[in-house]
């Protein structure tokens, strides 16, 4: 059995698709949910589904055990970032080694790092004139986007797409494949 912590900063609809995967699983659990924004729409989410939820600030994120003491109480096993866009601190890297797994919106190792997330990375893809783009799913590191891959997919960029079209398949994909990507690996452990 393995709890899930989920960490998100955004709309959450990620983190919505494998909260539901896993309410389907007797053997993995999602706790709980995270987050970096107290106005992050994916608290609404998480709550809907009847997950507690957490808001820190950077302080106690990188200063405190608060967020750890959580996580403890909960017996979480795993962290999955949900776009979750800050750097994961030290603390939890050693609390959680091999155990805290990332989904990026691109083909790592391009279109990466510091600053690359949401639209961003898509404008990217788009203005560098990318034929295809998708997924990747990885565990993480102290550097942004560089932990072992475990699991991508592509998709094509049509020669008239919006960066707001690329997203959308890419979302399509997100949802199709994080949430068996992350029991495929929790099943491996």
């Amino acid at each position: 059995m393995s709890n899930i912590a989920i960490f998100a900063s955004g709309s959450g609809s990620n983190a919505e698709q494998i909260i539901r995967y896993f309410s389907r699983d007797a053997n993995h659990s999602v706790k709980c949910v995270l987050s970096n924004k107290a106005d992050a729409y994916v608290l609404e989410r998480a709550k809907n589904l009847s997950v507690p939820v957490m808001v820190f600030n950077r302080n106690t994120f990188y200063n405190t055990r608060q967020v750890l003491d959580v996580l403890n109480e909960a017996a979480i096993d795993v962290l999955v970032l949900a776009g979750f866009l800050w750097l994961v601190p030290d603390y939890l890297l050693i609390t959680f080694p091999r155990r805290i797994i990332n989904i990026h919106p691109a083909l790592l190792p391009d279109f990466g790092g510091k600053g690359m997330y949401g639209m961003r990375v898509h404008e990217a893809v788009i203005r560098e004139g990318r034929k295809k783009s998708g997924i990747t799913i990885h565990l993480i590191d102290e550097e942004y986007d560089r932990g072992k891959i475990l699991f991508q997919a592509e998709c094509p960029v049509l020669p008239n797409d919006t960066p707001e079209d690329l997203a959308s398949r890419i979302h399509q994909l997100e949802h199709r494949y994080y949430p068996e990507t992350i029991k495929n690996y929790l099943q491996s452990l």
